[in-house]
């Protein structure tokens, strides 16, 4: 007897806080305007898609003291756009990254819900954490926390959040106007949670929305990361988009589940993916070295070989050698707000490498960051990138991709209308939204209307 084929989850991400979205192309549109999200949204839901996804930046990133502004700059609010987008689309999940290191469980845990309530279950949560104090100046807290304590503080954080969603079991709400009762249940929405990051008690004052929580993403790849999203998450994000690569993320990562008294199907793993299309694969390939040139220009090629460098290298010929020079591996970064600064723990060993790699291979610094950055993960002809996704899916690979378009918003288009048929001609992609909650969409169970205050007793 044949395994059935597993059904192939896709999400759409808005980009716009790396250099994958090439702004200064002719078809690019705002990243500001409303139209633009409404634009990405829709062609995602028309596509049958899962969510639609939001990053987000708390601060804006600086290089050599002044803001970088190679990239997109500035976004809207990620609950005001989603909240948007809430009334413009009827299933699409709607996927908002929100901070745990400076912010507030009762705050977050009201907007989710208030989320969840606008958009008639469809909201879900990508808890991430803060890691530097350079983005901790823009809070009153101040600082960061040390990656154990950003940890500990996001768990704690996540949990207290929970017992806040938990708190409203849905069925309190009576309004029976003829007694004129409106809660069955003057307890409804109490909480008291102590611990040792948050001491807070009261009422919640959004009742229970229509997934009861919404679904919890998780981003982190390290050790902690890995652990954290095993524990309590619902999906997981992955940077793997290469066979090999994503089979072994899959692997371990799954692995950790049974020790959180968790099963194989409570946890997605989903990588970013990018990817250009092209009537056949030659003129996808073409096509693919043209967008890595646009999104690497001369300038930016010499911005990242800066975080490596941590030097100001603006004098060196992009289209020329790589520096002589080592780099200056001190604590001060040039590149401020970077996650990409903590990708290279040694610098000096980095450079010997790449040093070694534009020798054999006679690359300029801009051919360097181009073959050494990252690629697009599916290039091909329509059938050549359906095909690529399902193998991958099916090997175990991950349970779908999240998709990062280099054109907003109408980059997604034309994977929506070539890629998307023949992935659901196979029979392994969705035609019709089976359900209405994101829940439903991911093939997650609703939780439980057990309350915390419930737990506590037995």
């Amino acid at each position: 007897m044949s395994t059935p084929l597993k059904q192939i989850h896709l999400a759409a991400h808005f980009p716009g806080v790396n250099n994958t979205t090439v702004w200064s192309d002719p078809e690019a549109g705002s990243h500001i305007e409303f139209s633009s999200f409404a634009h990405f949204a829709r062609t995602a839901e028309r596509a049958k898609f899962d969510f639609l996804f939001l990053a987000e930046g708390l601060r804006l990133r600086e290089q050599g003291g002044e803001i970088y502004d190679l990239d997109v700059v500035g976004r809207p609010d990620t609950f005001t756009v989603l909240s948007a987008l809430a009334a413009v689309t009827d299933r699409l999940g709607l996927t908002g990254t929100i901070n745990s290191t400076f912010n507030e469980p009762y705050e977050v845990a009201r907007q989710f819900a208030s989320l969840d309530h606008l958009s008639g279950g469809r909201a879900a949560w990508n808890v991430v954490t803060s890691w530097d104090a350079f983005t901790g100046e823009n809070f009153r807290r101040g600082g960061f926390l040390p990656q154990d304590e950003r940890y500990s503080r996001a768990k704690e954080f996540l949990a207290t959040a929970t017992e806040l969603f938990d708190s409203w079991q849905g069925d309190e709400i009576v309004a029976d106007q003829a007694s004129g009762t409106f809660l069955g249940d003057a307890r409804a929405g109490a909480f008291a949670h102590q611990g040792q990051h948050f001491d807070i008690a009261g009422q919640f004052n959004v009742p229970r929305s229509p997934q009861g929580r919404p679904v919890i993403f998780q981003a982190g790849d390290s050790e902690e990361g890995r652990e954290f999203a095993a524990a309590g998450a619902d999906a997981i994000f992955s940077r793997y988009s290469t066979l090999e690569e994503g089979q072994a993320f899959y692997t371990d990562v799954k692995g950790r589940l049974a020790r959180h008294g968790r099963t194989h199907d409570q946890l997605l793993i989903l990588p970013a993916a990018t990817f250009v299309l092209g009537d056949t694969d030659a003129e996808a390939r073409e096509l693919a070295h043209d967008v890595r040139r646009q999104q690497v220009s001369g300038a930016t090629a010499i911005k990242h070989l800066e975080f490596v460098w941590n030097r100001d290298l603006s004098a060196y010929d992009p289209d020329g050698p790589l520096p002589d020079i080592d780099p200056d591996p001190g604590e001060h970064t040039v590149a401020r707000g970077r996650a990409q600064v903590r990708m290279y723990r040694d610098p000096l060993a980095v450079a010997r490498e790449w040093r070694e790699l534009a020798a054999a291979n006679k690359w300029s610094i801009r051919d360097l960051v181009i073959e050494t950055g990252n690629r697009q993960s599916f290039i091909g002809s329509p059938a050549t990138v359906a095909e690529t996704i399902n193998s991958f899916v099916q090997a175990d690979a991950g349970d779908g991709f999240i998709l990062v378009p280099h054109i907003t918003p109408g980059g997604l288009d034309v994977f929506a209308d070539t890629v998307v048929p023949l992935l659901q001609e196979r029979g392994v992609f969705r035609t019709e939204y089976e359900g209405t909650t994101l829940r439903d969409h991911l093939g997650l169970a609703h939780p439980g209307t057990e309350t915390h205050r419930e737990r506590a007793a037995s």
